[in-house]
């Protein structure tokens, strides 16, 4: 089954949704325009219910099949919130809003679900209940585990959980997949070192941190090259380096810097932020100078359940055909907040064709619209699949 007609017609009208979203992007969980227009949508559509206000500002949107006989319970996810970017795309319906861009497309996420919403609606060729989950603050704000944490699995009595994200460099139409972890962790360090300030004409009076620190950074790139496995995933990058002198000729009392660790698995995790805070520690002490680390946990990685891998791959090879579709992609080292929602329920994550644009998170990034009926197509897909018809 190819993707399904009723998107191929429907398809300039959620053109035209996804236009609107990308036109007014709001940050994190302060969405009122988002959600407004995403809960105008829903009821215009005939969703059985809507609730607002989970995790603070997403909305969770029920439709029940035609019938019920087995008491399951589907949930699909797609984020809403945009990013601080200032837009260079020079589209017609480029953001209204200086600073603020849809440049990962959320605004793609949310009119796909709202199109599957649609076609789900007016068919409700399903035996149980599909939960559309729309969430806000993917990016950087954890509306994912804010949602969970407000009781949306058991609330609603999801049993199976499905996301989907565009991918640029995939072409359109194309699916890509893997059991296991597809998506890193996320999490922050903070390392203060200090030593004793003073003239940069005596530096033996003093404890160089800038000296220090720039050892630090470099001894870093120890832990993955000597404590992590070779055939495993780490990443550990310092992005911020800051003294607290900004004359020349003054030697730093102290310096602070920070940086993120990306990893695959809770090993490999935790085995970094030992060895982190070890190698800091240590190479201060050995130019006599203290160093001090602060951690915060982020994003888990995003680890897809093996049998509801399968059900995905099902529902894209339906959608797209067989020689569409990568079930063994390589995992990649951004985060997704999705992983919270595959802690509490079992499920599965799945990469969308985008085409030939610059990547998630550039300002010139475009969403391809000609996406939007594969993506619709796999969520009703899906849907119909694990909660057949008798």
């Amino acid at each position: 089954m190819p993707v399904k007609n009723s998107f191929s017609e429907i398809h300039q009208e959620i053109t035209g949704w996804r236009r609107h979203l990308h036109e007014i992007p709001e940050l994190m969980y302060d969405l009122p325009e988002t959600t407004a227009f995403v809960q105008e949508r829903l009821r215009a559509i005939g969703v059985d219910e809507i609730t607002p206000g989970i995790g603070r500002s997403g909305i969770v949107a029920v439709i029940k099949g035609r019938q019920d006989t087995q008491g399951r319970v589907i949930g699909l996810r797609a984020d809403m919130d945009a990013l601080p970017i200032h837009e260079a795309t020079g589209l017609d319906y480029a953001s209204r809003t200086d600073g603020k861009m849809h440049a990962c497309g959320h605004d793609g996420h949310t009119a796909i679900l709202l199109g599957a919403a649609q076609y789900l609606t007016e068919t409700r060729n399903f035996d149980g209940t599909a939960v559309l989950i729309f969430q806000p603050a993917e990016e950087g704000g954890a509306g994912g585990k804010a949602m969970c944490d407000d009781g949306l699995m058991d609330r609603w009595g999801i049993q199976e959980v499905y996301g989907l994200h565009n991918t640029p460099g995939l072409p359109v139409g194309q699916f890509a997949i893997r059991p296991g972890p597809l998506l890193a962790s996320a999490d922050e360090f903070e390392i203060t070192v200090t030593g004793k300030g003073g003239h940069a004409a005596a530096p033996h009076e003093a404890v160089d941190t800038t000296l220090v620190a720039a050892q630090i950074v470099v001894s870093l790139q120890s832990v993955v090259a000597r404590s992590v496995d070779p055939i495993h995933r780490v990443v550990v990058t310092v992005g911020t380096f800051e003294t607290d002198s900004v004359a020349s000729n003054v030697i730093a009392h102290q310096v602070r810097m920070k940086g993120t660790v990306r990893t695959l698995d809770g090993q490999n995790r935790a085995l970094a932020r030992r060895r982190i805070r070890e190698v800091a520690e240590g190479t201060a002490a050995a130019f006599g100078a203290r160093a001090e680390m602060t951690w915060e946990d982020g994003y888990p990685p995003t680890v897809n359940h093996e049998t509801q891998t399968g059900y995905a791959l099902d529902a894209a090879r339906a959608v797209a055909g067989a020689a569409n579709v990568i079930d063994d992609v390589d995992p990649i080292m951004p985060a997704e907040d999705f992983s919270f929602m595959l802690e509490e329920r079992p499920g599965a994550y799945i990469f969308l064709g985008n085409g030939d644009t610059m990547m998630c998170h550039h300002p010139q990034y475009q969403f391809d619209d000609d996406a939007i009926p594969a993506g619709c197509s796999w969520f009703a897909e899906l849907v119909e699949r694990r909660m057949p018809l008798g």
